[in-house]
């Protein structure tokens, strides 16, 4: 499905725990600053960057199949020609509900085979932004 209410942000925005692809451990990029936001406002944030052992005192994972707990979303700061494979390894797994790819990020086609999944699909919006706007 794709997200186009604020009814739909609010139901992906109501999940718990949050992979973030591409999540830094350098303070100041926003691939630190908004899953470290998310973090405090009380998500479960589960990084997935092969370059870091470990962000925010939690265990990086190479990649999104590596990942051992439920993952709820999985949100994409990686270049938009990146999300395509992202989303193929996502539909390996059964438990994403939503696949979030932040500001300026974005592959329709990559996101349709997602909705086909049953996935939700929130395309080229920042995670912090719309979190502050309708839930905090």
């Amino acid at each position: 499905m794709a997200v186009d209410s604020t009814d739909d942000l609010e139901a992906v925005l109501g999940y718990e725990t949050i992979a973030v692809v591409g999540c830094s451990s350098t303070p100041g990029k926003a691939a630190h600053n908004v899953p470290k936001y998310m973090l405090e406002h009380g998500y479960d944030i589960v990084p997935v960057n092969p370059f870091a052992d470990e962000i925010f005192g939690r265990e990086a994972y190479d990649t999104i199949t590596a990942v051992e707990e439920t993952i709820d979303i999985v949100c994409v700061f990686r270049p938009s020609e990146e999300v395509s494979d992202v989303i193929d390894a996502v539909l390996e797994r059964n438990d994403v509900n939503a696949i979030w790819t932040q500001s300026g990020i974005r592959d329709d086609e990559a996101a349709a085979r997602a909705e086909a999944d049953g996935r939700t699909v929130v395309q080229d919006r920042c995670l912090k932004v719309e979190h502050r706007r309708l839930v905090a």
